[in-house]
């Protein structure tokens, strides 16, 4: 216990220094972003860099695609289908891009590609994925954005090999990173409002970028006295705070809740649909909180750092929502977790 109430009190300690400078965001931090918010984000005509707002034609996505074919499809869903294409950003550079083709009167409509269009070009952050261009060619709607190598998190927590799964310090390094992003979200302010697993996007090292903003919602002004916004209640299942699914109050701490289905996930490799939060309640009441721990792991993740983070999700889990962590908070406890490595 002793071990336990030592990490409380620091990372309590932590929550009262909660508005020192984010020191991994530093040009991408909401003060800085406040300023350039009316910049445009461009595709230069001279082929120097690609990210922005350029706005492709059908044809010039069918030939990245090769024709939206199906050995370069990477993903599928109900929103659409996701190909991996290449394209020309200069003389000389090509670059590998992830196209997402909608499906006509699929889940994600008009509103939600024009959200999600307007949120990755105005958001920068090393944990949020780079919009690269878009197609609004007559009928046909595409976001084409920075390709991530190795796929979603989902992908690697409940499907992959065995020989493939995620031991523990890169569950750990995935944690803080999507904390990070959610962190530089809500200062925005924006309201995530789809945290999943299948959501955030891994690189080649597997640095995690949260996906699909076209569920998300601005959230009240910082100046002022409301704490939410209401709305149509919308997300997954699993992931959805109470709070939010019995009033439609949409709130920063809705966010909070599904990082914290996220955090146990990570911490089981049991997905959030398949009763994951009825399961894992029991353990998170233990002393050690050991029966937590993903049979994968086969044992090899330190017993404090486990501990720790189940009561980083605990708290994220918090039936009220004014009693749930910042995720500046969130991230901070984390980072402690992840200062210790196995």
């Amino acid at each position: 216990m002793a071990m336990g109430s030592c990490f409380l009190w620091r990372w309590s300690r932590r929550r009262r220094r909660r508005r020192r400078d984010l020191d991994e965001e530093g040009p991408c931090s909401p003060s800085s972003h406040a300023a350039q918010s009316d910049l445009r984000l461009r595709l230069p005509e001279d082929g120097g860099g690609v990210v922005g707002d350029h706005k492709f034609t059908v044809a010039q996505l069918s030939a990245a695609t090769e024709g939206f074919r199906e050995s370069n499809l990477v993903g599928e869903g109900g929103f659409g289908r996701v190909y991996r294409g290449l394209i020309i950003a200069g003389e000389d550079e090509v670059v590998e891009v992830a196209v997402k083709q909608l499906r006509r009167g699929g889940e994600q409509g008009s509103h939600e590609f024009l959200v999600e269009c307007t949120m990755l070009m105005l958001l920068r952050h090393p944990n949020v994925v780079s919009l690269v261009g878009y197609c609004a060619d007559g009928p046909e709607r595409c976001l084409v954005y920075e390709f991530m190598p190795r796929g979603s998190l989902d992908a690697h927590l409940f499907f992959a090999a065995s020989d493939q799964l995620l031991e523990w310090n890169a569950r750990v390094q995935i944690a803080v990173g999507a904390a990070r992003g959610l962190r530089y979200l809500h200062h925005v302010p924006v309201i995530y409002r789809d945290l999943k697993a299948s959501n955030i996007l891994l690189g080649q090292d597997l640095t995690p970028k949260l996906s699909d903003l076209g569920l998300a919602k601005l959230g009240p002004h910082p100046d002022s006295d409301d704490t939410h916004v209401s709305t149509r209640v919308m997300g997954t299942y699993g992931y959805c705070a109470p709070d939010y699914a019995v009033t439609g109050k949409l709130s920063i701490k809705s966010d909070v809740y599904s990082f914290g289905v996220l955090l146990l996930e990570l911490l089981t490799g049991r997905r959030a649909s398949e009763g994951l939060l009825a399961w894992a309640r029991p353990h998170l009441q233990t002393r050690t909180k050991a029966g937590l721990a993903d049979p994968a792991l086969q044992g090899r993740f330190p017993r404090r750092g486990l501990y720790q983070v189940a009561v980083v999700a605990s708290h994220c889990l918090h039936d009220k929502p004014n009693l749930r962590p910042t995720m500046s908070e969130v991230t901070q406890a984390l980072e402690l977790v992840a200062a210790h490595p196995i």
